[in-house]
């Protein structure tokens, strides 16, 4: 299975101490720190594989046995094994973490088998482990400095008092250099250690320095209790950071992995079948403390796949008990994006998701602060599902009083309804969508959303529109014009660029086409940018309509429409269609406006309009050569 004498350092574990760490350790209680188990009769327990993504649990440990095997993906072995491929450790490492743990003093024999020694020879893990700990005291006991005042009171401020603080481990970053790491230094880590931990960094000079200096710290826990990194909140207006520094990715930091919280609410997200998915640290904190004890938050990073396993784990979330997520992201724009997000993750979990919004946008920590604990406690009871959501915000772009309006606002949302896994929500969704937020017929809505979840759908079976991965878009030329100059931008920006960049968002027609172009020249623009991931998830985060950030997610990736690489003259084609397209929609608004002017008593609006007119022809006539390829 895996090879027992592994060396460390200028040693290996003896055997017979393997055997005791084996003896020693009860799988289960080291499984359910990351798992959720119940029972599966025969005294066995079951749960949702941590190492492939399912929805009925396949996962089975054996206490009596001391093993586990997983049915699904074929995975299995002892607590040793577990910990191997779970936390990515050596067997070394597995062997040390399960000995300490069980209180086990381990001996070491040198390469020749001479004599046992029982100094600790750590793997990496836990050495880094073991420095970050370290961390946390010297943090801890430098809060209560003069230097530290500013911390308190930020803590302070925001309702937590000395009792709060300790529970979470807050500490401060002192004023000083290199103090943190000269105290781990005297504790015998090494340089090595410490710049890969993320706790120290090299200087120009070539010495070592804190990486964190005069700033709020909390400790962030993996779901064992460990220590791996740190969240540091800037206090000093000379400090020229960002307002929140994290450890950087370490081999025991993966942000995309890490849950702060989640050590503290994994027994109440078990136990409950929900958990509450918050901002921040503040926010975590003001949860807990007001009897919301399910609360996470992630780290510097969106919630992203990984997350959804971590909980999905921890909530059972399966088809024989669907779990409960519930989002509490802020109103505005930023909190509107990160909750579509959530919506496009939505299928990977069984369970429902749910969105929190407080009345004044207030995030946990604020309203905690300025209505109390209560307050706290029915934003959450107060949850809407995300569906709603979502729908609600997609329709509110859309002139409802028009019958224009109304019809696109029920081909925008009809996909996010498709969406819905259960058949019956979906038709209840449509009826909802019908009725309560567009007042159209329900047979109407409901043949929009069959057309938005039909494979066919995208070959044209309905007139109006196709449909997306995120959305219809109206089958027109315009439209298609505007979607591929917008994929030009985000899939070749060197191409584009300027030429690009020189048309504005009023050409767009279609107003989340609009909110996408509004978002490249937010980012900086084509001619500014590289293609790439990095880019497009710029864009994507800059986009302040939700449809729109979806959007870009999907013309990322749709193939243009030419054989062949595209070329400058393939760009400035679709931009002179794109322009055509509204300079001709101009020039009908100014013939009917013409129409309707007397030129007797309205002389000068009247020749007004009609010199606009013929500069519009003008225009109109360069842009057709151009669209023509002519020019």
């Amino acid at each position: 299975m895996y090879a027992e004498g592994v060396a460390v350092m200028a040693g290996r574990i003896r055997d017979e101490d393997i055997a005791l760490v084996r003896e020693r350790t009860a799988i289960a209680d080291v499984i359910s720190e990351v798992v959720t188990l119940k029972s599966a009769g025969g005294g066995n327990l079951k749960g949702l594989c941590p190492f492939h993504d399912e929805k009925s649990p396949s996962f089975n440990v054996s206490p009596a046995r001391n093993v586990f095997y997983c049915f699904g993906c074929g995975v299995g072995g002892d607590a040793i094994k577990f910990l191997m491929d779970a936390e990515h450790l050596s067997f070394v490492e597995s062997v040390e973490r399960l000995a300490a743990r069980a209180g086990i003093q381990l001996r070491y024999v040198e390469d020749d088998r001479s004599t046992p020694r029982t100094r600790p020879q750590q793997g990496q893990r836990q050495r880094l482990v073991a420095a970050h700990a370290a961390a946390v005291e010297f943090y801890r006991a430098q809060l209560t400095t003069a230097g530290a005042r500013p911390a308190r009171e930020f803590l302070a401020g925001r309702g937590f008092d000395r009792a709060a603080a300790e529970r979470y481990g807050c500490g401060f970053a002192p004023d000083g250099w290199d103090l943190l790491t000269k105290h781990l230094r005297q504790q015998g880590f090494t340089h090595d250690e410490l710049v890969t931990g993320g706790l120290s960094r090299p200087a120009r000079s070539g010495s070592l320095i804190d990486r964190f200096r005069r700033r709020l710290m909390w400790p962030i826990r993996d779901i064992t209790g460990d220590v791996i990194g740190f969240g540091a909140r800037k206090l000093f207006d000379d400090d020229d950071g960002p307002k929140y520094l994290n450890t950087p990715e370490t081999p025991i930091y993966k942000k995309s992995h890490v849950l702060y919280g989640i050590d503290q609410a994994k027994r109440e997200i078990a136990k409950q079948g929900k958990v509450v998915v918050v901002e921040g640290y503040t926010d975590v904190m003001a949860c807990h403390l007001a009897d919301v004890p399910t609360a996470v938050a992630t780290c510097g990073t969106a919630f992203g796949g990984d997350h959804i396993s971590v909980l999905r784990r921890v909530l059972f979330d399966s088809d024989e008990r669907a779990g409960e997520i519930i989002f509490t992201f802020d109103g505005d724009a930023a909190g509107q994006k990160a909750a579509l997000r959530a919506f496009e993750d939505d299928q990977r979990f069984v369970g429902r998701t749910f969105i929190a919004v407080s009345p004044d946008n207030m995030d946990p920590c604020e309203l905690r602060l300025a209505k109390g604990d209560l307050a706290v406690r029915d934003l959450v009871a107060r949850r809407e599902p995300l569906v709603d959501f979502a729908l609600r915000h997609i329709v509110s772009r859309y002139d409802l009083d028009t019958v224009d309006g109304r019809i696109e606002a029920m081909h925008r949302a009809a996909p996010l309804v498709a969406m819905v896994k259960d058949r019956e929500k979906r038709e209840g969704y449509g009826r909802r969508l019908a009725e309560d937020l567009l007042g159209m017929e329900i047979d109407v809505v409901q043949r929009a959303v069959r057309a938005a979840s039909s494979p066919t759908a995208a070959k044209g079976s309905t007139p109006v529109a196709k449909s997306t991965a995120t959305g219809p878009v109206v089958d027109s030329p315009q439209a298609r014009v505007e979607r591929e100059a917008l994929k030009l931008a985000l899939q070749e920006p060197a191409l584009a660029g300027p030429m690009f960049d020189a048309v504005e968002a009023s050409e767009y027609r279609d107003p989340i086409h609009s909110s996408v172009r509004t978002a490249i020249a937010a980012a900086g623009g084509a001619s500014s940018a590289a293609s790439g991931a990095v880019w497009i998830e710029k864009v994507r985060d800059l986009c302040e309509d939700l449809a729109g950030q979806a959007l870009v997610s999907e013309l990322s990736v749709e193939p243009l429409r030419l054989d062949g690489p595209p070329d400058p003259r393939y760009v400035a084609i679709q931009l002179a269609r794109l322009q055509r397209g509204s300079v001709t929609a101009r020039i009908r608004e100014v013939k009917s406006k013409l129409q309707r002017v007397n030129p007797v008593n309205n002389k000068d609006e009247y020749f007004a309009l009609f010199g606009e007119l013929l500069s519009l022809e003008q225009h109109a006539r360069a842009l057709g050569q151009q669209a023509a390829g002519e020019l």
